[in-house]
């Protein structure tokens, strides 16, 4: 039996088939859960038709289901809905900014913390400890249904506090951290590139989300691109401060180049690559990750596109397209920045190369 969870992976259950689970051992994140006895592997088409394509070779019968959605937790706290809401300590947020944690993570630890606090509204802050950090971490897995990288992310936030904050020993909460739910990113086809950048008629727009693609760009590298990250010269664009703070160089198209120019007559930007409504060469305002979100939003109406697809996307084609054109995978491991290659190495299962040579045993029977 298939089954595709809403967690973007397959459930495999049946008998023990040793040629089967050696096939599944051979698929990236492949997991086994002793506990339900079944195996899964995350959500991919070709994943689905080489396990289809295995178990007809082994004479199995295959089953496809598709789990409903789950039901939905209790929703968020909301200050406005609660009569004694307790804000972040200023501490919290001045310890943040003292250690140069980005803006993002700021913007994340921050409501975290407060939806933490908030649980225990009877409770002083200074009372709380162990016991509440494992009662909060049960209540959003039980009660608010959260994913685990929330979850993980909130008991990150709670660390911070208890560690940097009140500079206590670094240590392990008794929490039992979730694992986390790999899956393959989302990618498009060139095709599918090219209709979504075709559609938008606005240059800065189009130009835009051409350099995030052009260049594997995260949406927070866009928007802190000054002009003079853009190196005509040398064909290169460079980043600095990206994530885990690092420097890096990564390539400037042609075409990208070219929309660029255009853009730079009319709009005339002041220092940002992009900048939003109200920029003056006195004050110049980045252009908003919102509004980019908006632009790709708008531009996938005007397509059939079914996919979910979001500007981390782009990134993901990027890498993608670079490795079916035959880059090498250290290459792309630069251009995006990664520490880690086993990062990278994700992308050579999203590959399609060579996938459309692989013949179903159907197309071999004669009905």
């Amino acid at each position: 039996m298939i089954v595709q969870t809403q967690s973007k992976r397959i459930k495999l259950i049946f008998a023990f088939v040793p040629g089967l689970i050696k096939h599944i051992k051979t698929i990236p994140y492949a997991r086994w859960d002793s506990k339900n006895k079944w195996w899964s592997i995350p959500y991919s088409q070709q994943f689905l038709e080489e396990i289809n394509q295995e178990a007809v070779r082994l004479g199995l019968k295959v089953i496809t289901e598709i789990e409903p959605p789950k039901k939905q937790g209790v929703s968020k706290l909301n200050a406005t809905e609660v009569a004694f809401y307790k804000p972040c300590p200023k501490t919290y947020v001045n310890k943040l900014t003292e250690l140069r944690y980005s803006d993002n993570t700021i913007k994340s630890y921050v409501p975290l913390f407060e939806e933490f606090i908030n649980h225990f509204p009877k409770e002083d802050l200074d009372a709380l400890n162990d016991r509440h950090v494992m009662e909060f971490s049960r209540f959003l897995v039980t009660e608010r249904k959260v994913s685990t990288s929330y979850q993980n992310q909130a008991i990150n936030s709670i660390k911070f506090y208890f560690e940097k904050v009140l500079g206590g020993r670094r240590k392990l909460y008794f929490v039992e951290r979730p694992r986390q739910e790999q899956s393959l990113p989302t990618v498009c086809s060139v095709e599918e590139i090219q209709l979504i950048l075709s559609s938008i008629k606005n240059i800065k727009h189009k130009a835009v989300l051409s350099i995030i693609y052009s260049a594997g760009l995260r949406i927070s590298e866009a928007i802190n691109l000054p002009i003079k990250a853009i190196d005509s010269d040398r064909m290169q664009i460079h980043i600095k401060n990206a994530k885990g703070k690092k420097d890096r160089y990564t390539i400037l198209s042609k075409t990208a180049l070219g929309l660029l120019r255009v853009y730079f007559k009319k709009e005339k930007p002041h220092y940002w690559l992009f900048e939003g409504m109200g920029s003056t060469k006195e004050k110049p305002v980045q252009y908003s990750s919102r509004s980019i979100q908006n632009i790709l939003k708008a531009a996938l109406k005007k397509t059939d596109i079914k996919k979910n697809v979001t500007v981390h996307t782009l990134r993901h084609s990027f890498a993608t397209h670079l490795l079916e054109n035959g880059t090498d995978l250290r290459y792309i491991q630069n251009l995006l920045g990664h520490s880690n290659p086993k990062t990278t190495e994700v992308y050579t299962h999203i590959t399609t190369k060579g996938f459309n040579q692989i013949v179903s045993p159907l197309d071999k029977i004669n009905i």
